[in-house]
């Protein structure tokens, strides 16, 4: 609990306060005022965060982060728990959606196993892709009681802030996204959305990996159940995820909390990464200003808490499979307008009138 004080204290608020000269940059150059769109309003909110007036994105992560759910035994997901850790193999050997979309866009992709409920056959552990931070084989059934401990969710946050604070030792991140991997998660999502947003479940449950309509009505039941039975305190972040939650969300939680704590910008993907946005932002609300979200997915659950958040999605593309999709396409988005204020000429530069 320490550690996860530490970071929280070091988290300043975003100092808005440079927009306004980045925005006279902006206009300089040759090109009609505003005529850029979102890309200035980007590219300013990426000045404020870093503070930096010459941004560079140069080294750029996507952290996917996995974890079974003990609530996938009330039969609400369209495919097997083992998934979640055949999935993990195939990130590992660059055969996924992130992986190839990473790799489009020169992103490193890290995996991160924060809970899958199988032992994973690695016969490297020093993979530099792999990171084991395995708090229990999988969540328990919230139906039955918490997912998870208190001390076992604090745990999937210093996890997620040391996963981070270990890369960026290495290589200064820039710019982080994350992602998940994790059977039922949108279970669990639905539930954190409803509890913390204080929604009814019907207006934040999706189908998730595509489940038929008697399969969706039960997920509606177990969600009821579960929050009826486990009452999560809404203001208490670490509550909401210790009974509702996932290990992969507080690890992406864990993920924010750390980056924004070193002033790095991060991109939430969809529903799953968009309720670890709410876990971190009940601990600390500043870090709100420092997330972009990537797009918006097909959930329905994930435009509430885009709402809640007051995020603009920079991509509809109806995606809905997770991994980070969304957020690694976003951040093609995000270099492009930074380059736009470092690389464009300005009117004086390129002997054009402004008049």
């Amino acid at each position: 609990m320490e550690k996860l004080r530490e970071v929280l204290v070091r988290i300043e608020k975003v100092n808005f306060s440079l927009a306004q000269e980045v925005q006279e940059k902006l206009d300089s150059l040759t090109k009609p005022r505003g005529s850029l769109g979102r890309l200035e309003d980007i590219v300013k909110r990426i000045v404020c965060i870093t503070g930096n007036f010459h941004p560079k994105i140069k080294n750029k992560v996507v952290f996917v982060m996995a974890g079974d759910h003990g609530v996938a035994e009330e039969n609400v997901s369209a495919y097997p728990q083992e998934v979640t850790l055949q999935m993990v193999y195939n990130f590992l050997k660059g055969g996924a959606g992130i992986n190839v979309l990473a790799r489009h866009i020169k992103t490193k992709v890290i995996v991160v196993d924060m809970g899958v409920a199988g032992k994973l056959q690695i016969a490297n552990r020093k993979l530099q892709n792999f990171k084991d931070k395995k708090i229990n084989y999988g969540t328990k059934n919230f139906t039955k009681g918490p997912a998870m401990t208190r001390d076992e969710a604090i745990k999937s946050l210093i996890a997620g802030i040391e996963v981070f604070e270990e890369e960026h030792r290495k290589c200064k991140i820039d710019l982080v996204a994350i992602g998940d991997m994790g059977i039922a998660n949108t279970t669990s999502s639905s539930a954190i959305t409803a509890s913390i947003c204080k929604k009814e479940v019907k207006e934040v449950i999706g189908r998730g990996t595509g489940i038929s309509g008697e399969r969706l009505r039960n997920k509606i039941r177990v969600i009821k159940k579960a929050l009826r039975l486990n009452k999560p305190n809404s203001e208490d972040g670490i509550d909401v995820l210790s009974k509702v939650g996932g290990f992969e969300i507080g690890g992406m939680a864990g993920i924010i909390l750390g980056a924004v704590s070193k002033r790095v910008p991060v991109v939430i993907d969809g529903f799953i990464s968009s309720a670890s946005a709410l876990i971190a932002y009940k601990l600390e609300p500043k870090i709100k200003d420092y997330l972009f979200a990537g797009h918006l997915s097909e959930e329905k659950g994930h435009k509430v808490i885009l709402e809640y958040l007051n995020l603009k999605p920079i991509l509809n593309l109806n995606l809905r499979l997770g991994e980070g999709t969304g957020a690694v396409l976003a951040m093609n988005i995000i270099e492009a307008s930074v380059k736009i204020l470092n690389e464009m000429a300005t009117f004086k530069e390129a002997g054009i009138s402004e008049e």
